[in-house]
């Protein structure tokens, strides 16, 4: 059950960051609920697929997002907002590449820790 649960938080964080109404500090309290509960999915390996499945998605967002931005012209209003959203869904990438790349690891290792060393800084 806490596991159903905690999926539906990562959608539910997810969905969150990838708006482009967040404060920069409400953004950073939802980055961090949103990795906790990816670690919480992180003790059992069967979560990789879904973890795979919401990089992929994350990266066609990336993608979209990115050009969607090219498509406004410089020093508008339009852009700005545009490339803020696209910093955050590229921040959210980085987290959501960086719990798959852990996973893997953990897979790879066969009894490893799926704690790799400290988070790198992101700007949020």
């Amino acid at each position: 059950m806490h596991r159903f649960i905690a999926k539906a938080n990562v959608d539910h964080f997810m969905g969150l960051l990838n708006g482009n109404d967040l404060t920069p500090d409400r953004r950073t309290a939802i980055t961090k609920l949103l990795i906790a509960e990816l670690d919480k999915l992180a003790h059992d390996l069967d979560h990789l697929e879904f973890a795979e499945k919401r990089a992929a998605e994350g990266r066609d967002r990336v993608i979209r997002v990115r050009d969607s931005c090219n498509g406004h012209p410089f020093g508008t209003s339009e852009r700005e907002q545009a490339e803020r959203l696209l910093v955050s869904c590229e921040n959210l990438q980085t987290v959501l590449e960086d719990f798959c790349h852990r996973l893997r690891e953990k897979v790879n290792s066969l009894g490893g820790t799926i704690y790799s060393g400290p988070r790198r800084n992101l700007i949020y």
